[in-house]
């Protein structure tokens, strides 16, 4: 039985991969931030592990647990993270170090710590959630924009240095996914966003409209379109580099060859409401 490290597995991408890997035969160690949400994946029958990736001492604490489990993690899927909304003329230095601790430090970290064992056994496979906003920018989503083109950049650079080995890495760059991603967002907007100051009041009234909206966006699909694709890239001889998942990520990876920057740049202006000034 092959086993699975997978981060972030309260609700949404994370919990819908640790329920449907460990039912397609794979022994799963889930992880979730908070000790609640960590009980509550308990009960749905889940070897549980708590893991915050904004601290080392969580991360490193969880790896020893789990290799008290196993010997040979084959899988490790990053998918814990969350979105920080917001003009960056409003985004601190602090706002911008909390998305990239979580988002982006703590993924390189943890993969650092898996490594050793997966060249020993030379073999493996890694995979990265990142985001359509990995290879395209859409305004006032910079934070979240920034730590997945950094995600981006660091799988592909470790990717040439383990050409040597068995080691498979993927990114998957979803569109809109039905999750909690949007609630979290607005939660972070709110902590760090002083809206009735910031020159973008009249943009965030619309983006708060649709963060807290109960709707979905257009071409939203389940979580089960992730699952699918992680499932090849864990079980496939040869892993996509690239899964490109809801037809906006698709149409973005098109237009981004085709276009010229310049006109992409007013697409992407007008789609992320960049003009209701």
């Amino acid at each position: 039985m092959k086993s699975v490290l997978i981060t972030g597995c309260s609700s949404g991408i994370g919990l819908c991969l640790a329920k449907g890997l460990k039912q397609g035969g794979y022994q799963v160690f889930a992880t979730a931030r908070k000790v609640e949400d960590v009980e509550l994946l308990r009960q749905d029958g889940l070897e549980v592990f708590q893991l915050d990736l904004s601290s080392s001492i969580s991360i490193k604490k969880a790896v020893k647990l789990i290799f008290q489990q196993t010997n040979n993690l084959y899988g490790l899927i990053h998918n814990g993270g969350y979105g920080q909304v917001g003009a960056l003329e409003d985004i601190s230095r602090q706002a911008l170090d909390e998305q990239f601790q979580t988002n982006v430090f703590g993924w390189h970290e943890l993969t650092n710590l898996i490594l050793p064992k997966m060249k020993a056994d030379n073999k493996g496979r890694i995979i990265y959630l990142s985001s359509v906003l990995g290879f395209v920018a859409m305004p006032f989503r910079g934070p979240y924009n920034a730590s997945k083109f950094a995600i981006e950049g660091l799988v592909n650079t470790l990717r040439l240095e383990l050409m040597h080995t068995n080691i498979q890495l993927s990114l998957i760059q979803p569109g809109p996914i039905e999750s909690k991603f949007r609630i979290n967002a607005y939660q972070a907007f709110k902590k760090h966003v002083d809206m009735e100051e910031s020159d973008y009041k009249m943009n965030y009234q619309g983006m708060i409209k649709r963060l807290r909206s109960d709707g979905l966006a257009d071409y939203t699909l389940g979580p089960e379109a992730v699952l699918k694709c992680c499932l090849h890239a864990l079980e496939s001889k040869q892993a996509k580099i690239h899964y490109r998942v809801t037809f906006p990520a698709k149409l973005f990876a098109l237009l981004i060859r085709i276009l010229p920057s310049r006109v992409m740049d007013k697409f992407l202006f007008k789609a992320g409401d960049g003009g209701k000034r």
